[in-house]
């Protein structure tokens, strides 16, 4: 088996404010991946026509970008990687509009949910 051919990026695609990280670390932690990463991927839908896909993962797959960022991994593919570049993702504790929350230079809509952007 050969190993992914990954490449590693930096915090100009994405950056991780310490709320995100410090709660990316807490599930990581929970489910066991310690050295695991926050998988970031950008798909149509949503009432914008682009969202944000997250999920937490092992590591990196062939031709993903690994970004570091506050002590935490992220992947991005790169197609994803072509809409996200310069944002910024932070964590909300809020009742009604909690989460992870992108926020994205490129994103020339955004929806009222914060769910969804066009670019």
């Amino acid at each position: 088996m050969t190993e992914p051919r990954i490449t590693v990026g930096t915090e100009k695609l994405i950056a991780v404010e310490d709320g995100a990280s410090k709660q990316l670390r807490t599930l990581l932690d929970r489910q066991g991946r310690p050295n695991g990463a926050l998988r970031i991927k950008v798909i149509g839908g949503g009432c914008s026509g682009l969202q944000y896909q997250m999920d937490l993962v092992d590591g990196p797959l062939d031709r993903d970008i690994l970004v570091e960022s506050n002590g935490v991994n992220v992947v991005i593919d790169p197609k994803s990687a072509l809409f996200v570049g310069g944002s910024e993702l932070d964590f909300s504790a809020d009742l009604q509009h909690g989460g992870f929350k992108v926020s994205n230079p490129n994103a020339v809509v955004t929806c009222s949910c914060g769910e969804s952007f066009a670019a």
